[in-house]
């Protein structure tokens, strides 16, 4: 691995090598176009081990004053219309076999579906069915989801079969 990254070796699944995240902002990590303190806190700590990637069509049109403090993350900004695809390209640009995949809505389902891990976040906004079904795993919170990756034996304890 470079500087950066996560390896794990998880029983029954294999070897994940991490070094990407791709994070969708809005339902995911944002609700309401509100970003949480306590979230804003673990990107921080992601951002020593993973690069992080914020992909948004900034529909709330406040990703700049949201990501202000979080200088070492890129916002990947798409348009409206096709997100899903969209999503999908910029995993694959960034690597599927070591980038981890943040998202709640329909058009995160390609992403998390061909990430080497998805994880589907199911809070305030709710989770479509069809991001459900394609995460690796299912978490309450952003700061859940992010909590899986900065301490990574609670990976190994949720996918080892």
């Amino acid at each position: 691995m470079d500087k950066k990254g996560l390896e794990l070796e998880i029983p029954g699944w294999g070897t994940l090598k991490l070094q990407n995240a791709l994070l969708d902002l809005n339902g995911t990590l944002a609700l309401d176009g509100i970003l949480p303190e306590t979230v804003k806190k673990r990107l921080h700590r992601l951002q020593e081990l993973l690069t992080v990637y914020v992909v948004t069509a900034d529909t709330h049109g406040t990703v700049a004053d949201l990501l202000r403090d979080c200088t070492d993350l890129e916002i990947l900004r798409i348009e409206v219309g096709n997100e899903a695809e969209q999503k999908c390209d910029l995993l694959e640009k960034l690597g599927v076999s070591h980038t981890v995949a943040l998202g709640n809505g329909a058009n995160d389902s390609l992403m998390l579906r061909k990430a080497c891990l998805g994880i589907c976040v199911m809070q305030g906004e709710g989770s479509s069915l069809q991001a459900l079904l394609a995460g690796d795993i299912l978490v309450r919170s952003a700061e859940e989801a992010l909590d899986l990756l900065l301490k990574p034996a609670r990976l190994l304890a949720t996918l080892r079969a």
